[in-house]
């Protein structure tokens, strides 16, 4: 009986042990797999950030030279910008704007040398990719990256933000951070370098890039000619119900009439994405919805205040009444809606718009019904 159990041990602890090796061999034929798909997909985002830029590069300087012929100053600038941008964005969609040429156009004066590499490149005799490495770290940066280095005055610290950004792989938001807290002056002025830098590192830490993130880069999509996908940019449930409230507000059958999902709205610095406009023609005005995921914070109200002056600045015609903004912040344990009305408008929203808008109960009441309804289904969806 002894034996018998003691050849069961052995039995027992051999098929684990030769488990455990396949299971070994599994883990690093996987990582090996999907090392080749990770360098795969950072090759092509190279590839595809380098032409972008480059094509933006070239297109400011193509705008340069003819409105300037060589000389610093143009007589016609802002018209020939403005007549370009039509025939661009019939063509090739939102992102060539006057706005997005005007800064294609600052982006080639400032980084002229920028032609050295797309020169090289440009006849196919150096791939892209090698030469953007080769040559100089900043092109390896992207669009969004050039759009905050267009920011900074000084060209040395400029060049210096760019140059660190690639070589220390700083993501969007770290350069953004280290531009507003002044990291380059702070760092010439101090005698202690080394603990200005260690400080940055330790606050930026969080602010590491996410691969993933060029999934969901708005340029990169608009530049591919591509959908611009919500889905990439929120949670699933986020979207679902937006999705839900789109129908929602249609059905009220109040005036309502769909305008657009996700629509960008920029400043002179930062590109916004509103999750849904409406315009309502009993109102004869604009009614933004923008849905956030936990508490209500009051930066959240500031926010959709700045919204709806950012859109009436562009959108809003003579005959159209004030533009309207619709918080709504959702969390597991509640939901809060609320109407963002400015200052100067709120006599008229409480004597005509109320008739028409649904009351904020009514939002908090349809919101937690889809979102009860879109749980139930994923769970059945799932088996949970």
């Amino acid at each position: 009986m002894k034996k018998a159990l003691t050849k069961k041990r052995k039995v027992s602890k051999t098929v684990g042990v030769s488990q455990s090796i396949r299971s070994t061999v599994r883990s690093e034929f996987y990582q090996s797999v999907a090392e080749v798909l990770r360098t795969a997909r950072s090759n092509a985002y190279r590839a595809v950030n380098f032409a972008m830029v480059q094509a933006y590069w070239h297109v400011g300087r193509m705008i340069v030279e003819e409105e300037q012929q060589g000389q610093k100053r143009a007589g016609y600038g802002k018209a020939l910008i403005q007549e370009l941008s039509v025939g661009l964005t019939a063509e090739f969609g939102s992102g060539f704007g006057s706005t997005n040429l005007a800064y294609f156009r600052r982006f080639y004066l400032a980084f002229p040398i920028f032609h050295t590499v797309c020169e090289k490149s440009a006849d196919g005799s150096i791939n892209a990719v090698e030469s953007a490495k080769g040559a100089t770290p900043w092109h390896l940066l992207t669009w969004s990256h050039f759009k905050l280095l267009l920011r900074v005055e000084k060209p040395e610290a400029r060049d210096y933000y760019a140059r660190e950004a690639a070589e220390q792989n700083w993501s969007v938001r770290a350069l953004e951070r280290q531009i507003n807290s002044l990291y380059y002056e702070r760092l010439h002025m101090s005698r202690r370098k080394k603990a200005v830098i260690d400080e940055m590192q330790q606050k930026t830490a969080h602010l590491a890039p996410n691969p993933k993130d060029f999934i969901k880069d708005p340029y990169v999509l608009e530049f591919l000619g591509l959908k611009d996908n919500p889905d990439f940019r929120e949670s699933d449930l986020e979207q679902a119900i937006i999705g839900k409230l789109q129908a929602f507000m249609l059905e009220l059958g109040k005036g309502f009439a769909f305008v657009a999902r996700q629509q960008r709205i920029s400043t002179d610095t930062k590109d916004f994405f509103i999750d849904l406009v409406f315009y309502n023609y009993l109102l004869k005005c604009f009614v933004l919805i923008d849905l956030k995921t936990g508490e209500l914070a009051h930066q959240d109200i500031g926010q959709m205040d700045m919204y709806v002056r950012l859109y009436e600045d562009k959108y809003k015609s003579k005959d159209d009444n004030p533009t309207i903004g619709i918080i709504l912040c959702t969390d597991k344990d509640e939901t809060v809606v609320k109407y963002s009305v400015l200052k100067e408008n709120k006599q008229l929203f409480a004597s005509k718009y109320k008739l028409y808008l649904p009351t904020e109960q009514e939002l908090i009441e349809e919101i937690e019904r889809e979102k009860a309804m879109i749980v139930r289904e994923r769970g059945e969806m799932y088996g949970t």
